[in-house]
């Protein structure tokens, strides 16, 4: 049997761990054969492949990114897409495709899957924002990276009685904002599930340097304040899934900080850096857990679906269960950080 493995989306620590665990227990248990479509569903579309066997995955464990490449190709946006990959995947003799991404790699694997192409799915997405599973890999990671930069901007903070807005990941859910914030100490936290009040976020400012301390505002890029509630757009230009790009809320919301209060703010935008260097010990386990697991499914024929972890089970749920809808942050889960806001 040939198995194609194709990354799509965004990059993401612990996509080459899926990697290997793909290829280690396809090749060692199975006797599969593989073969690796680079710069996402663009390898497939266009036939773009690379080898892949045991010797390619030797040592890519603690990196990151993608050895395979990745891009935002949507090959339903394409004309004859779906016939142009069929017609490759027969040329390559694949008997069946790994999808691993997220929301809309998964959205096109899912398309294809109804459309009869043998499709195993893996979920990924720094994000964590996938439904039926409980976590994603490379979140664990991001959560550090920014956790990390939390801890140190609190003693520049302070040296310098400013505040400092962080601007973390996170389009339509607040999962890296709430994580890295708590975990951080932030004395904010604001996501794209709640408008914030914009007088209200003052009143926590202000309450903070009465304690002499200053105040770290956590927000993710997809946050919106209830006047004026639009994301915040670095262009209006959008991807082959109809996104745009987000950017620019922590230093519009550093600026009204600072008009309103009259204290100094500052905005640090972590932007692609929580994507990038070697995987956590947690992400690194799941993602290889997910590859050992996707690649037994596909041995098993179990097409259609996607590998998902439910408490400390791998576990396999249909595809369109993972990309149906967002999971996001709910209301009980946000009520428990602003306990500490102020």
């Amino acid at each position: 049997m040939r198995i194609g493995v194709l990354t799509g989306g965004g990059d993401c620590p612990g996509l080459n761990a899926v990697i290997r665990g793909v290829v280690r227990k396809g090749v060692g248990t199975y006797g599969f054969d593989f073969v690796g479509f680079r710069d996402g569903w663009r390898g497939p579309l266009e036939n773009l492949t690379t080898p892949l066997g045991v010797d390619q995955v030797r040592g890519i464990l603690p990196r990151g990114g993608t050895i395979l490449k990745s891009s935002r190709t949507n090959p339903f946006k394409v004309e004859n897409g779906v016939e142009r990959i069929k017609e490759n995947l027969a040329a390559n003799d694949v008997d069946a495709l790994i999808a691993i991404g997220g929301e809309d790699t998964l959205g096109v694997a899912t398309k294809l899957a109804d459309l009869g192409v043998n499709v195993v799915g893996v979920p990924k997405t720094i994000d964590n924002d996938l439904s039926g599973t409980d976590f994603t890999f490379g979140f664990d990671t991001a959560v550090n990276i920014a956790m990390e930069a939390i801890d140190r901007l609190h003693t520049t903070a302070e040296s310098h009685h400013r505040v400092l807005v962080v601007e973390v990941m996170g389009r339509h859910a607040g999962w890296i904002a709430l994580h890295a914030g708590m975990a951080g100490g932030a004395n904010i936290i604001l996501i794209p599930e709640k408008p914030f009040d914009i007088a209200k976020v003052c009143e926590y400012v202000e309450r903070r340097f009465e304690t002499q301390y200053t105040p770290i505002v956590v927000v993710s890029e997809g946050a919106v304040p209830v006047e004026g509630g639009d994301m915040t757009l670095v262009s209006g230009e959008k991807d082959a899934f109809g996104h745009v790009r987000l950017g620019g809320i922590g230093d519009r919301l550093a600026k009204e900080i600072e008009d309103r209060t009259g204290k100094e703010a500052r905005a640090v935008v972590l932007g692609h850096v929580q994507r990038g260097g070697t995987p956590t010990a947690f992400d690194r386990w799941l993602a290889t857990r997910f590859g050992l697991q996707a690649v037994t499914a596909v041995a098993e024929g179990d097409f259609g679906t996607m590998v998902a972890l439910r408490g400390k089970d791998i576990v396999r749920v249909p595809l369109i269960e993972g990309t149906g809808e967002l999971k996001v942050v709910s209301p009980e889960e946000y009520a428990e950080a602003e306990v500490f806001f102020g």
